[in-house]
């Protein structure tokens, strides 16, 4: 998928996401649920009320003298109303209108027959329609207010006829019912305009927290699919964002966002806790660590989020693996080492053959003293390694780009040991392959990994038979998501002062090497964004690992 298809599916899926919750937000506004469930618990506060003033042994009643049993069912009923309106708000069962609706016209219904059964409209309970009517018009289409008003409007006046005819005339009131009523009716319409500015107002914020979540879905996509590995922790050292590259990177699938930073990484928690503390250290630091779950080594960039020079705040951590980072400058290195072995080839190593070629010529003379022979074998020897350095410059420098392929590593490394036991002529036990899983696949050029194995088997052998015998183990398993193999040895190992300048060109802690090898065996390792790490064996020894990049990550972006 190229890049511009790529876009059109981002923007068809914001948009349709976006376009689903709209809809979303007209059909169920929140802002009217919210209303309604409040006014609900007003209408069961009431009716819990009533009916407790109704049972108190108080002579009067406080309501419901004039017809008890109306009163008791009414208030009874007007509760048990209540309660079924609670559970149908929870579940949203009926459509919104039809249930403001509903729930109005039953409040008037109530109040009235109540306030009836309480003598008219001289117990106050009248009032409440001014509560319920103001509440239906805030949250109801325009219409509907101004005809439950009237509904309100009628109900009461009949109300009072109907005490009229019935004889109870100190129930009668008709102003103060006529004032009631015309209450009823200004209120409603005072709230429409009220009711028209707040719906807009929810629109409108609906319509900016439906952008602002697909602006949060997009960063939060883009951050997740970064290619980069971006980490963010707060002042405590929490993280807060993690993409997953990151993750993959650090190797730590099992904390999430919210953990402490020593949770993914414990070196870099303790690199950040002294660069906070310390400010000879630069505001923008770099630190390099190997991460504990697969063993890569990796460039920790620090950013301050707040101001300048800040190191108490937030802070943006960019995370590079050094095999990809090398893998960048591997063209323009190799560029400079062709040139300089064109040069060597031909000022250098014809000389060194003419010199070879005599000390040889001269070996055979006769009359030689013992002397000279030796002499004529330091410049035959000598010889021979300057032709060895020129040999390996010239391999390094003539490399081609890598052509990385997938394939079952246990296969590989079979053949691969035959070959290498053959051509040594190493003996049964001296060099032995582990329980290596037949589904690991890796990702790497061919040629490459058969010479960087052959440069680290070689060296095995070599330090190996120092110790008086040859015992070489080959490994392979998987951290995380990576593969790896590693190479083990039984010899002296490596000190710590020596360990970190094995890789460097020309260093040899060996008498007749050329110190190219483990350089050489890096430098094949990163061009396929591996990586090569030397780690001490417990009980002595050494231990080459290769851990491969994860095929895949990498197989379809570089496909791409």
């Amino acid at each position: 998928m190229n890049e511009a298809q790529t876009d059109s599916l981002l923007r068809r899926t914001f948009r349709g996401s976006r376009n689903a919750l709209l809809q979303r937000a007209i059909e169920e506004p929140d802002l009217t649920w919210r209303v309604l469930v409040t006014l609900n618990a007003f209408r069961l506060l009431i009716a819990m009320a009533l009916l407790g003033l109704f049972f108190a042994p108080t002579d009067p009643r406080f309501f419901g003298h004039a017809y008890p049993t109306l009163f008791a069912a009414t208030a009874a009923g007007y509760l048990v109303f209540a309660a079924f309106l609670a559970m149908a708000l929870r579940q949203r069962w009926i459509a919104i209108g039809a249930l403001g609706t509903a729930q109005i016209f039953v409040d008037v219904v109530a109040v009235v027959t109540l306030m009836h059964a309480s003598g008219g409209i001289s117990s106050g309970l009248g009032g409440l329609l001014v509560v319920f009517i103001g509440a239906g018009s805030l949250v109801l289409p325009i219409q509907y207010p101004v005809i439950l008003a009237a509904f309100a409007t009628f109900a009461t006046l009949g109300e009072q006829a109907l005490a009229q005819l019935s004889g109870f005339e100190t129930g009668v009131n008709y102003p103060a019912a006529g004032i009631l009523c015309a209450i009823l009716f200004a209120m409603a319409l005072a709230a429409q305009p009220l009711a028209r500015r707040i719906q807009a107002s929810e629109a409108l914020a609906r319509k900016f927290g439906i952008d602002l979540q697909n602006i949060s879905e997009l960063n939060d996509y883009i951050v997740q699919h970064l290619r980069e590995s971006i980490v963010v922790v707060d002042a405590d050292d929490s993280v807060r964002l993690i993409n997953s590259s990151a993750m993959q990177l650090l190797g730590t699938g099992g904390a999430a966002s919210g953990a402490p930073l020593g949770a993914f990484s414990e070196p870099l928690a303790e690199y950040i806790e002294r660069w906070r503390g310390d400010s000879g250290l630069s505001s923008h630091a770099e630190f390099t660590l190997i991460s504990e779950g697969n063993n890569v080594r990796i460039t920790a960039h620090l950013a301050p989020l707040g101001k300048e020079g800040q190191r108490s705040g937030p802070i943006l951590i960019f995370l590079e693996d050094v095999s990809i980072m090398n893998a960048r400058v591997q063209q323009s290195k190799l560029a400079s080492l062709g040139r300089l072995s064109a040069s060597i080839a031909h000022e250098i190593r014809n000389p060194v053959g003419a010199m070879s070629h005599a000390a040889q010529l001269l070996q055979e003379s006769a009359g030689l003293t013992d002397d000279d022979k030796r002499l004529t074998e330091i410049i035959k020897t000598h010889s021979g390694r300057v032709s060895h350095i020129i040999d390996n410059v010239l391999q390094l420098s003539r490399r081609e780009s890598s052509r990385p392929e997938r394939f079952p590593l246990k296969g590989w490394l079979d053949d691969f040991a035959v070959e290498f036991v053959r051509t040594l002529e190493l003996q049964e036990g001296e060099f032995t392959i582990g329980d290596v899983p037949g589904d690991i696949v890796v990702r790497m050029d061919r040629s490459h990994l058969r010479q960087v194995m052959w440069n680290l088997c070689d060296n095995a052998v070599k330090y190996a038979s120092e110790t008086g015998g040859i015992l070489v183990e080959v490994n392979a398993g998987r951290m995380q998501s990576r593969p790896f193999l590693e190479v083990l040895d039984c010899g002296l190992g490596v000190d710590e002062a020596t360990a970190d300048k094995i890789f460097e060109p020309f260093f040899t802690a060996r008498s007749g090497g050329t110190g190219l090898g483990l350089y050489i065996s890096r430098e094949l390792c990163e061009l396929n964004r591996s990586t090569l790490l030397y780690l001490d064996r417990p009980g002595g020894g050494s231990i080459f690992r290769i851990v491969f990049a994860d095929p895949d990550r990498w197989e379809p972006q570089d496909e791409t």
